[in-house]
């Protein structure tokens, strides 16, 4: 049960992940996450969420249920399947599974703040009149800062947020996250053409 609930959560909250990614593809024309980062800190230009807030809503969602916290721990339900996968396991195997979803945790957190929040892009200061290595080590920082909230925030939804029922959760990737991921990114190629014409 556990394994069939991870598997078809996996599959229908990727598809919205991939378009909502899609869209941020469209706007920088790179897949290059350091010309995504780089985009997003030139002169003039606003963090990517500024100009994608429902493609990072959606991968925001999709990435805590690719990550099974909660209210998406359905292939880990306790009340249900008491630990699921987990029940098989225990001492080491069983910590790197629990630790396997905290490193998940952080990668998708290093993602997002990459793809919609500047990365290492320190909002309001100049890097170019900062000494090369200070401005590293601010980039740095800025960059662990922005993880660090959003683990805080994936826990903080976890000790508030009850569990989905499975058809809710199906529901929710399926009829709602999918549509508006392919809304999402229709509307961007729209206004990326209007732009390019109104430029020549």
């Amino acid at each position: 049960m556990a394994a069939l609930r991870g598997a078809s959560q996996a599959i229908s909250y990727e598809l919205a992940m991939g378009l909502s990614l899609i869209a941020v593809l469209m706007l920088s024309g790179s897949l290059s996450l350091k010309t995504i980062v780089d985009q997003q800190m030139e002169h003039g230009r606003l963090w990517n969420v500024a100009y994608q807030p429902l493609g990072f809503l959606i991968f925001f969602i999709c990435a805590m249920a690719e990550c099974n916290r909660t209210p998406f721990d359905l292939p880990e339900a306790e009340n249900e399947l008491n630990f699921g996968y987990h029940q098989e396991y225990s001492s080491m195997k069983l910590g790197f599974y629990l630790f396997a979803e905290y490193v998940n945790m952080i990668m998708s957190s290093a993602i997002m703040a990459s793809l919609f929040f500047g990365g290492y892009d320190i909002p309001f200061l100049d890097e170019s009149t900062l000494a090369p290595n200070i401005a590293a080590i601010l980039g740095v920082a800025a960059l662990l800062t922005k993880i660090v909230i959003f683990i805080f925030i994936f826990m903080w939804i976890r000790w508030t947020i009850p569990r989905f029922r499975y058809d809710q959760l199906m529901n929710l990737g399926w009829k709602k996250l999918i549509p508006l991921a392919l809304i999402n990114m229709l509307v961007t190629g729209a206004a990326i053409l209007y732009f390019q014409e109104r430029g020549h």
